[in-house]
């Protein structure tokens, strides 16, 4: 009868070891498709500096802003959030023009915004983005 005791502690143990690895599992969900980035884009202008920062053909990475820039063309950019869309984790470097997330490994092409490497099956969010006065300034228009 002795065995009982310690065959039930195992059991319960184990219980509880799958009750917390259960809760790991639910803290990586992708349920929201935007992890959790509550407010991934800019709700006012941000200045990122000079335009001429981003090489042409390439990207750049305002990690303090959570944006990417990319310029296909002379005068011409695109920005996205820099907030990775499976768990809210702000892209850390970029290789290229393939922006890297380095909580989960997720990879994204930051002259179109789309996931290419998982667990983020979401594209980055567009952000509006100009070049006034040879500055870029991302978000949305002051009113």
């Amino acid at each position: 009868m002795s065995g009982h005791p310690a065959a039930r502690r195992t059991v319960l143990k184990g219980a509880a070891l799958a009750g917390a690895a259960g809760l790991g599992v639910a803290a990586c969900s992708t349920e929201s498709k935007l992890g959790h980035a509550e407010v991934p884009t800019p709700t006012a202008p941000v200045d990122l500096g000079a335009a001429d920062a981003v090489p042409v053909g390439g990207a750049k990475l305002y990690r303090e802003q959570r944006l990417v820039v990319s310029c296909p063309a002379v005068g011409q950019y695109k920005a996205f959030s820099a907030q990775c869309t499976h768990a809210g984790c702000v892209l850390d470097k970029l290789e290229g023009t393939e922006g890297n997330c380095p909580c989960h490994g997720s990879r994204f092409d930051v002259t179109t915004g789309k996931a290419i490497v998982g667990p983020a099956t979401v594209p980055l969010p567009e952000v509006p983005i100009t070049a006034e006065g040879g500055k870029l300034v991302a978000g949305p228009k002051k009113a």
